[in-house]
């Protein structure tokens, strides 16, 4: 895997892309873009037509966006990586990509280059997705090719298939066939929505969906069986810190450097897979002497653990674990 605090890492290098892209819109009608496109994204209604409409539409997308995709999918990409250790896709296609959010945490989270596929029905995002990825070497190669996500959609065999924030702007039978054909075309499927409870009721129809098809979950549960949450009385939700560019100062008027990106996901395999023993799945409560963990366990069940100084070395544990982190089942 690759090194995050490496200075060359693609993390830095989309962020100077972004940046260099947004310098040529004017801040004002960068703005407006983002107001309608957020508008868009938080509808309920499925579109069979391309929400990114023109260049500054995706130039505004893609510097207030892609951050926040690259982060929460190269979040999914880290847990995935680390059940199945040893492994690296020598392949991927990423469906409804876009602008190559996806490509890119692909490339952060593995080593060298592969045959890459981005396919999307705007025409707009996939040539600004061609143009920020001339910056990264590993990603000048990329396929950029139209293609309508849907019931109609083929995917070429190959070694990952991802799936970010697209489920939601299909409709439920289109949502069905592109699980189906991910499935089909791959050994491993991670697809990443927003971390909202519509947003998780979509990834766990997708999740029992590769199930039925034979996969088993790499994460972020420790299990494959059902999840344990009660619909309509709570949802699976992680969060990543992404840093502010002045754009999103703009648009939402925060002060804050950073914000953090909530996203639901679910990583699946065909292939040899080690889950984590159980997954931190709340925001950690630090208290004086001990710390709650609020947990998933392989017995398919939600438990809150406590852990106090006098567990030694797992304490220390705790207080530096993170939301999302695995977590060891026995308690020493």
């Amino acid at each position: 895997m690759n090194d995050p605090a490496d200075p060359a890492a693609p993390a830095d290098t989309l962020r100077a892309a972004l940046a260099d892209l947004v310098d040529g819109l004017p801040p004002r009608q960068a703005a407006r873009a983002v107001e309608r496109l957020i508008a868009n994204y938080r509808g309920d209604t499925p579109t069979d037509a391309p929400i990114l409409r023109d260049r500054a539409d995706v130039v505004a997308y893609a510097a207030y966006r892609m951050p926040a995709t690259f982060a929460a999918v190269r979040s999914a990409l880290a847990a995935f990586a680390e059940a199945v250790p040893g492994w690296a896709p020598g392949s991927h296609v990423d469906v409804g990509g876009g602008t190559g959010a996806a490509t890119w945490a692909v490339s952060d989270t593995w080593d060298g280059e592969r045959p890459v596929t981005v396919l999307d029905w705007a025409e707009p995002a996939l040539a600004v997705g061609r143009e920020i990825a001339a910056s990264l070497p590993a990603l000048r190669d990329v396929r950029w090719q139209r293609s309508r996500i849907g019931t109609a959609l083929t995917v070429e065999s190959t070694d990952l298939v991802t799936v970010s924030y697209v489920l939601n702007e299909l409709t439920v039978a289109d949502r069905a066939a592109l699980v189906d054909t991910a499935a089909g075309a791959a050994p491993a499927v991670v697809i990443v929505e927003a971390g909202t409870p519509a947003g998780y009721a979509r990834v766990i129809e997708a999740r029992d969906r590769l199930i039925a098809a034979g996969f088993q979950v790499a994460a972020p549960c420790p299990h494959s069986a059902a999840c344990p949450i009660v619909p309509g009385t709570d949802w699976c939700h992680f969060a990543a810190r992404v840093s502010r560019s002045s754009l999103h100062r703009q648009v939402k008027g925060g002060s804050l450097a950073y914000e953090d990106e909530k996203f639901s996901y679910v990583a699946a395999t065909r292939l040899p897979v080690s889950p984590a023993p159980s997954r931190v799945v709340r925001r950690p409560q630090i208290r004086k002497g001990q710390v709650l963990l609020d947990l998933c366990e392989p017995d398919e069940q939600l438990r809150r653990r406590t852990v106090t100084k006098r567990h030694g070395d797992l304490y220390k544990a705790a207080r530096d674990a993170a939301w999302g982190d695995p977590w060891p089942t026995e308690e020493r």
